[in-house]
């Protein structure tokens, strides 16, 4: 127990280090970048500064805690602690499980923080205050089709939950039926509200003895329902920062409703599954540092293999953009490279244990 809390401690400490060190640097670099587009207001740029660290957390945790076992390795190596533990009898397992349970249970704590749109929602936010002075900036000419309707959003404000140019087309059999058309709509209980609108009605056969085409005035519709503002902004204009509640809440109702889900699914992969990688390049990487500095340069290795660390890093964030994009399935650019590191970490855990 001793042992665990000493490795413990150390791998947290270098942990804290490195990812308080790279955000540093991500943020002042960001913000050489930003401060001359908003030096007029320093409460917004206070604003994106935050925001923008919480993207660099969001970033940047995975990787840190595998240069933070790196380092910890170091040390234990260069401080002789580790010859004195496996002196001691502990095995290369046992010095191990100290690194795999706490990057488990930061990976675990960095997932729940996707939770809130703060942290999840981050770069976006902050990408819309530099660009348009505020956190959250309406959606313009959305266009989705949902049930047997196809609706038209001029400009939605989520955080009013109002829409203003509202379209409705109800189509059947590929003839359209009727068209609703109303200034705006508010979400309210669920429904999408609208209190004044003109009806637009075809009749099914257009001849000498039809009535026409007829326009009323209705005074309370309800439409798409379930269908909330910020799901909206975010299936229908392509934006993939879900939060866990969002993610979920828009896969359970469109997936019935026509309605391409692959973004949906992948921001759920990559909030659930991309982090684990960590955890298993700890443990790979771990069986790779030597005992002691007499049989290999440390300095050297450490260099190899935070440079393999990084390039690892790269390729796997390459692919997860890839299928956020869509030009790969999200299955192949997020599930199959964790998958395979997790093959390659328990290969290796089995081995050394097994000889132990």
């Amino acid at each position: 127990m001793l042992v665990f809390k000493y490795i413990s401690y150390h791998f947290l400490k270098y942990f804290f280090i490195i990812l308080t060190s790279l955000i540093l640097f991500a943020v002042g670099f960001e913000y050489t970048a930003t401060v001359g587009e908003l030096v007029s207001s320093a409460n917004l740029l206070v604003i994106f500064l935050v925001y923008k660290t919480f993207f660099a957390i969001d970033m940047l945790v995975p990787i840190s805690l595998v240069l933070a076992m790196i380092s910890t390795k170091v040390f234990l190596i260069r401080s002789n602690a580790l010859v004195s533990f496996y002196s001691l009898g502990y095995s290369k397992v046992q010095v191990l499980n100290p690194f795999v349970i706490v990057s488990v249970l930061v990976t675990l704590i960095y997932i729940t923080l996707h939770a809130s749109s703060s942290f999840a929602k981050a770069n976006e936010f902050a990408n819309n205050i530099k660009s348009n002075s505020e956190y959250l900036s309406p959606s313009r000419d959305l266009f989705f089709s949902y049930k047997d309707k196809f609706v038209y959003f001029s400009k939605l404000l989520p955080l009013q939950s109002k829409a203003e140019g509202i379209r409705v087309f109800s189509v059947d059999k590929g003839s359209l039926k009727e068209v609703i058309v109303a200034k705006s709509a508010i979400y309210e209980d669920e429904f999408w509200h609208i209190k004044d609108a003109d009806v637009i009605t075809k009749p099914n056969n257009l001849g000498y003895d039809s009535l026409g085409i007829t326009l009323k005035n209705n005074q309370d519709l309800k439409l798409l329902e379930g269908f909330r503002p910020k799901m909206l902004d975010q299936v229908y204009e392509g934006k993939v920062n879900f939060t866990i509640g969002d993610a979920i809440e828009a896969l359970l109702i469109l997936q019935d409703h026509n309605v391409n889900i692959q973004s949906i699914k992948g921001a759920l992969y990559k909030i659930f599954i991309y982090p684990f990688f960590a955890p298993c390049l700890v443990v790979i990487i771990f069986f790779f540092v030597p005992i002691s500095s007499r049989s290999i340069n440390i300095s050297i290795f450490s260099f190899g293999a935070i440079i393999a660390t990084l390039m690892i890093w790269g390729v796997m964030f390459m692919l997860s953009e890839f299928a956020k994009n869509k030009t790969i399935p999200v299955e192949i650019g997020i599930i199959l490279p964790v998958l395979i590191l997790f093959i390659i970490a328990l290969r290796q855990w089995r081995k050394y244990r097994l000889c132990n």
